[in-house]
């Protein structure tokens, strides 16, 4: 991609800062995270703010498993790392992505033999091992929320297979850290069933709340496998339409009830219910006696499940802080446009085009019309009798950060509307029931303003004109310069009339010399 002049106006965006040399160093980077259930590796690319997963592979090894009573790393969990992380440094090689980023967390800093085995990583696949402690493992899951959610406020919750971490966030920084070892494979080796798990978990959950200040009332940010299937469970339970676990929501009363639930399940019919690995449904009873606790203790005020960790905290680690501060839907958006969009940098001026429609907006609302219009474009390659699925399934179910579940049906449904009227007999109209009436109004006349300022391209830095809206008269008025005149046809009349009818206004049309 080539770089942009400076005089450029990037008017409400800002620059789009996958453009700058800082970023496109970021554009592709390889991390792997050796845990003690599970090794991954995990190549970011795209825009360097809100990353897609370019690859990503786990191997469940259970390398801590056995670790309380042995005081070793598993050696049939440490053969099948090593083959995994060999595997990893050859796809490595062949993607062009040398060296590595390379983490280990709890199990390979507890093992006494977990620097030999760091050696012989290092001996046999050229790989880099750094083995981390608690309080950084801490900071790497903030930081990797940090990559969804910047300026994020609250309490982040990281579970592995070994140790469960605490880590405060204020202001989008990372501030008090601990410990423990209340990872679902170290409770599983605690010897008087579930009574003394129970009181093990009731005991350490209180010094962590003592270690962290006695807070309470916090919103929590739950990251790890184990978080993320407990949250899969409470989906099925609740027959929750939109199967997208990064910003998922659940109450303490939903928590409470599914802990339940699994207790009552089956785990073999569960995991086929849920589509969650056997070794990962092992652990998530215990798992779920754990939050339990940490809810009745810490009393959140919600909690929002992080499919962004420590591997993304490791990227976020070497990004510039200007890079940090930007937000990651746009930047997405962004660079979706200049990869996709038949005619890049339109989606600014077509943003300019419909927020008069919405002057009461709020900047929440703002960024997501911003989204819409950059990505208004994105899908034209999809077949036209599948182009608005192609674009709502896209919307709610694509790897974009900063976004709650309701605001991707919103956007979805926007989109839809950009390339049709017909939205009633979808296969995705149960998702409509998690907006209110406002939000699908809104929605359908942000997809209308937009199917109507496609038809009004000229180029990517000359406005066609722009819409006048009097919500007290209900009078929408189109004003377009002579250049435009021309496009201004038949089509773009019956779209103009759509929108005009879906915002119950009169309408008129003049041109400006």
């Amino acid at each position: 991609m080539t770089q942009q002049p400076e005089t450029i106006d990037w008017g409400p965006f800002g620059r789009p800062l996958f453009d700058d040399a800082a970023a496109r160093g970021l554009s592709r980077v390889g991390v792997i995270d050796v845990g003690s259930n599970s090794v991954r590796l995990v190549v970011f690319d795209g825009a360097a703010r809100s990353p897609a997963y370019f690859y990503n592979e786990k191997i469940m090894c259970a390398l801590g498993a056995g670790l309380s009573e042995t005081g070793h790393l598993n050696p049939q969990g440490r053969v099948r790392a090593l083959s995994a992380i060999r595997r990893f440094a050859a796809l490595a090689e062949g993607m062009g992505i040398l060296p590595l980023t390379a983490v280990a967390t709890a199990a390979v800093r507890e093992a006494s033999d977990g620097r030999d085995f760091r050696e012989e990583v290092l001996r046999e696949t050229g790989v880099k091992l750094w083995i981390i402690d608690g309080k950084e493992e801490a900071r790497l899951s903030a930081q990797g929320v940090l990559l969804g959610w910047p300026g994020s406020y609250g309490l982040v919750c990281d579970i592995g297979g070994s140790s469960m971490e605490l880590a405060d966030l204020s202001d989008g920084r990372v501030g008090q850290r601990v410990t423990s070892a209340l990872g679902p494979l170290k409770l599983r080796e605690i010897k008087g069933g579930k009574k003394a798990v129970k009181a093990f978990v009731r005991e350490t959950i209180a010094r962590l709340h003592n270690e962290m200040g006695n807070e309470t009332g916090m919103r929590l940010f739950l990251v790890g496998g184990s978080w993320r299937a407990i949250a899969r469970v409470d989906m099925e339970r609740r027959g929750y339409p939109l199967t997208v676990l990064h910003e998922y929501r659940m109450s303490s009363r939903q928590i409470s009830k599914t802990a339940n639930y699994i207790d009552k399940s089956d785990l073999q019919e569960l995991r086929t219910r849920c589509n969650i690995s056997e070794s990962r449904v092992a652990l998530v009873p215990l798992a779920s006696v754990v939050l339990r606790e940490l809810m009745r203790v810490f009393k959140p005020k919600d909690v929002a499940v992080s499919s962004y960790g420590i591997r993304e905290g490791m990227l976020f680690e070497q990004m510039p802080r200007d890079l940090r501060e930007r937000d990651p839907l746009i930047e997405a958006c962004r660079f979706a446009e200049a990869k996709d969009a038949r005619m890049p940098g339109f989606g600014r001026l077509l943003y300019d085009f419909v927020k008069p429609l919405f002057p009461r907006a709020n900047w929440q609302r703002i960024r997501i019309i911003k989204a819409a219009c950059l990505l208004h474009d994105v899908s034209w390659r999809a077949h036209p009798d599948y182009r608005a699925e192609v674009t709502f399934d896209n919307a709610t179910r694509a790897n974009l950060g900063g976004l709650k579940h309701y605001e991707r049906v919103f956007l979805g449904l926007a989109l839809m509307h950009r390339y049709t009227s017909k939205t009633d007999k979808t296969r995705f109209a149960p998702l409509f029931a998690m907006l209110d009436d406002t939000q699908i109004k809104e929605a359908q006349i942000l997809g209308k303003a937009m199917r109507l300022g496609a038809m009004l391209w000229l180029s990517a830095d000359e406005p066609p004109g722009k819409l006048k809206w009097n919500s007290r008269k209900r009078a929408l008025t189109l004003v377009l310069t002579e250049h435009a005149r021309p496009l201004f046809g038949e089509v773009a009349e019956n779209r103009l009339n759509g929108l005009a009818a879906a915002l119950d206004a009169t309408v008129a049309i003049k041109f400006k010399k």
